[in-house]
């Protein structure tokens, strides 16, 4: 008599597990596709614009919980400020630059990074000598999840490079100067 009166007890603590309410953040994903829109400035030619905007993508890869290595190439064109300076040249900055990532979930469906970063970065139209120096910085980023796999995230960084800069006189021309750009994000991430 008592196994029978215990048995719908045990029946009712049963759970179907098809039946078990999804996670918040939609399951687990490996990789983070991400694609914005950005602004940098552009410290390493002189008398010029004070920044260009362009656009940046990159790839995430997640290992466990909270690390990742992230890979991004950015492109920026379009100058801004100083409009009124005579502007010798038109210039360009691409980089490409790859890192490792700390994330977590902050609250709810906010969650950050912190990130640091190597690789190279490209100044063209202006006759640079050598155009392409070693890269790398450091930055962070909030990403507010609009479902399961997508969402807006605002980026931003401090990249360190060095230059030529030449024609300032004759005891540092063609000496390299390290430089240091910030940039901002803003963009849609996809997760997969």
């Amino acid at each position: 008599m008592i196994a029978a009166a215990l048995a719908p007890m045990a029946a009712a603590g049963q759970v179907n597990p098809e039946a078990a309410p999804a996670s918040a953040q939609g399951g687990t994903y490996k990789y983070e596709a991400y694609a914005g829109v950005g602004y940098s400035r552009i410290r390493q030619v002189p008398v010029t614009f004070s920044g260009l905007l362009g656009g940046k993508v990159s790839l995430a890869r997640d290992w466990g919980k909270y690390f990742q290595l992230i890979g991004s190439v950015d492109y920026y064109k379009i100058g801004t400020g100083h409009g009124g300076l005579s502007n010798p040249g038109d210039p360009s900055m691409y980089t490409f630059l790859v890192g490792p990532g700390i994330h977590a979930q902050l609250y709810n469906n906010l969650s950050g990074v912190v990130f640091a970063e190597l690789g190279g970065e490209h100044t063209g139209g202006e006759s640079m000598q050598p155009s392409i120096s070693f890269a790398g910085g450091f930055g962070g980023g909030l990403t507010y999840y609009l479902g399961p796999r997508l969402g807006v995230q605002l980026t931003g960084d401090r990249v360190g490079a060095s230059f030529s800069l030449p024609g300032a006189n004759s005891q540092n021309a063609y000496s390299t100067h390290l430089t240091w750009n910030v940039r901002g994000t803003i963009g849609v991430v996809y997760r997969f």
